[in-house]
Order: C-alpha cells, then structure tokens, then sequence
C-alpha cells in the first residue's frame, strides 16, 4: 500500500495562522487545510497579502491541500443565495491562486424529491460551481454527512456540464447513521480529499457524535482500502473543527501506524 498523503486541518487550533503554520511543518506533514473565512477571506486578502502567504507556505515546506468555505446557510434556501453562490465562486478562484485543488464545503440539506424546487434550485446551482471549477482550476467538493452517499451522487449526476467533487467525511455520516461503505461505492470517482474524522453514535443520547480519529467506529483500515481499489491518491486531511494539538498529532500517528 502507498504511503498516504497526510495534511491537517489548520483553523481547528484557534490560533494565529503563522503559529499554526509552523506547528504543522513541525509535526512533520506537508500540506494543511485552510479555512477561507478565518484570516483569509478572499474580500480581504489583497494582493500583497496572497504573495506573503504563498512565501510563507514555501518557507515552511508545505503546500494547501484545500480551502474551507463554509457558508452560514446550504444551497438549499433561497434567501441571499445569489451572494453565497458569489462568494464561493471567489473562494474557488482563491483556491486556485494558493494551489489548491478543491474548495470544500457543505451543499445543504438534499430534498427528499427530484420535483421539489429546493432540488432544482441546488442542482442548478452545483452545475454552476462546476463549470465555474473547470474554468479557474480548482473543483468545487461537496461534504459528505447530511444524505447518504447515494442521494448526494444522485444529485451531482444531474450535472452534465460540469464537475463537482466529494470530501469524504466518515465520521459525519456515522454522526448521521449513513453507511461510509456505501458512500464509498456510490461517489468512487468523485472524492476528491477525505475529511478524516471518526464518530459514535451514542444510545443513550440518542444522536450521533463527532470524535477523535481512531476512537470511533469508523473502519479506516477498510476505508483506506476501498478507497486504494478506486485507485484514490488524494489527501486525509485530519483534524475536526475543534481539536488539539494533542488530537491532531494522535491522529497523524494513527493514520500513519496504518
């Protein structure tokens, strides 16, 4: 089995992006995450700002292995979707200028039914941010974690003119009692980076939750060959959005001792 292609997840630390930088380069892995709406949304990083970012980067040895773009609300709801839509589109254009390949973020909520206008409005949408990818370089990629994997490939199959990636998350699907298996099958092709995180679903509280790598029921060493059949090279970024340096390390070293 190839050596897999480790990065973290950087805005979980809390703490001054330079900081963060050079604790990942210490930690030994080559490439981070970041997050477009913390220190470096594109509306106000100028131009100077993204040529000090890049040398940094370079100085420490390690290159972006995507850009987080959360938008406060899924393309499921119609209210200020035009600027979300905007927005993500100069994220993506971000993306591209910093070398990373996909621009992560969670589409929404998918409906139930093909015939509901949310369905229409979001693959509308998703057909957009794809041909918008193929023209500045870096893909969109939707989160798994709010439908199974079928009903997200379902969705970006109604794209005919552009492509649009997956971020496999398996510890938001567990969260959510979806198969990661299954999600596996159904996207193949599309996945793009893999959000490393575990999960649990707790009986007693009667709702799933996130935990660190390796203390959860995902089956990594399964996944990890599932996904080599695909032939998959891309990334396993580590990190949720809250965890410790500890976390982080111990995840590294989980994902690594594999």
């Amino acid at each position: 089995m190839a050596e897999l292609n480790l990065a973290i997840r950087i805005d979980s630390l809390k703490r001054p992006l330079r900081q963060s930088l050079q604790w990942a380069s210490q930690l030994g892995v080559r490439s981070v995450e970041l997050d477009a709406r913390s220190g470096i949304h594109p509306s106000q990083l100028s131009d100077t700002g993204l040529r000090q970012l890049r040398k940094m980067l370079d100085d420490l040895n390690l290159k972006v292995a995507s850009l987080r773009f959360p938008t406060r609300r899924g393309f499921d709801h119609l209210e200020n979707l035009d600027q979300r839509v905007d927005a993500t589109k100069s994220a993506m254009l971000l993306a591209y200028k910093l070398g990373a390949p996909v621009l992560i973020n969670a589409i929404g909520q998918v409906p139930d039914s093909a015939d509901d206008p949310r369905y229409v409005t979001m693959s509308e949408v998703l057909d957009d941010l794809g041909r918008h990818g193929a023209r500045v370089g870096a893909f969109f990629a939707a989160e798994t974690g709010t439908e199974s994997g079928q009903a997200l490939a379902t969705i970006l199959d109604t794209s005919e003119d552009g492509f649009v990636g997956v971020a496999l998350n398996p510890g938001q699907l567990i969260v959510n009692r979806f198969s990661v298996p299954d999600a596996v099958k159904a996207l193949r092709d599309r996945i793009q980076v893999v959000c490393a995180v575990d999960g649990v679903i707790d009986l007693a509280a009667g709702r799933g939750i996130s935990v660190p790598l390796g203390q959860g029921i995902a089956d990594y060493p399964n996944l990890i060959g599932m996904l080599e059949e695909n032939r998959y090279r891309g990334r396993y970024i580590v990190g949720r959005g809250d965890s410790t340096m500890d976390e982080l390390q111990q995840g590294v070293e989980y994902l690594t001792n594999l």
